[in-house]
This record gives C-alpha cells, sequence and structure tokens, in this order.
C-alpha cells in the first residue's frame, strides 16, 4: 500500500461553484495559480488546467440540476492533487476508463480516478512535479 503525502491545513484549499460550464474558468484559474506556487513548469501548468476542465466536463454530465461543482485541492512540497465532486442524479455513471476522457485525465496527471457511491461522483487527480 502507497501512502501519500499529507498536505498542510494550510496547503488545502476548497471550492464551491454552480455546476455550470460558464463557472469551469475559475476552477482551471485556481489550478493553475496552485501549480504555479509549486513551480511546475508552463506544460506541466497547462496539462493540469486541461485535466481539471475535463474532468469536470465529464462530471456536469451526471450532476443533478441545481448541484455545486465541489474542488478540493491539496498542496504538498511536490504535488498537487485534485478532488472534484458533485452530487449525481440516480443511476448515474462516468464515463469508462477505456473511454477518450480517461485517455486525457491519465496522460495529463500522475494519476487520476474516480468513484460514484451514495449519490455523488468523484475524480481525483494526483499531478507531481518533474523537476526542481
Amino acid at each position: 500500500m502507497t501512502t501519500q503525502p499529507e498536505a498542510l491545513d494550510d496547503d488545502v484549499v476548497l471550492l464551491s461553484v454552480p455546476a455550470d460550464g460558464g463557472y469551469l474558468g475559475v476552477l482551471r484559474t485556481a489550478t493553475a495559480t496552485l501549480a504555479a506556487r509549486l513551480q511546475f513548469a508552463l506544460d506541466e501548468i497547462e496539462d493540469l488546467r486541461i485535466a481539471v476542465d475535463e474532468a469536470c466536463a465529464m462530471l456536469l454530465v451526471v450532476a443533478t440540476s441545481d448541484a455545486e461543482l465541489e474542488c478540493r485541492f491539496a498542496v504538498t512540497d511536490d504535488e498537487l492533487s485534485v478532488e472534484v465532486t458533485v452530487p449525481t442524479t440516480r443511476g448515474a455513471r462516468l464515463p469508462a476508463e477505456s473511454s477518450f476522457a480517461w485517455k486525457v485525465l491519465t496522460a495529463l496527471t500522475s494519476s487520476a480516478s474516480a468513484e460514484v457511491a451514495d449519490g455523488r461522483a468523484t475524480i481525483r487527480l494526483v499531478t507531481r512535479r518533474t523537476g526542481r
């Protein structure tokens, strides 16, 4: 079992926006700002912005009509983890891991995972900085 580094309490950012594509720019900007804080390379920042956008787009499809998209960013010395969650419609399913959307997520991040349970869908992304 692999343990992940724990973020300090002050290195966790929580954002909640309406589950509407018009608000995804807020999450993309937060992603870029936090990745820049870790001194990620410009291409790593852009990859992470695209991955967060793709994850959110996947969640918007299964979100309830009045949903809030909740995003938790955790910063450690060399990685940024992003967890995006949304309440879902009954019987909601995320795209299969063999789908193009998942191929994008896994190509742009160090790891990506998802779950749908208890009326919520969650996608977790982790990006580790490649160099200092």
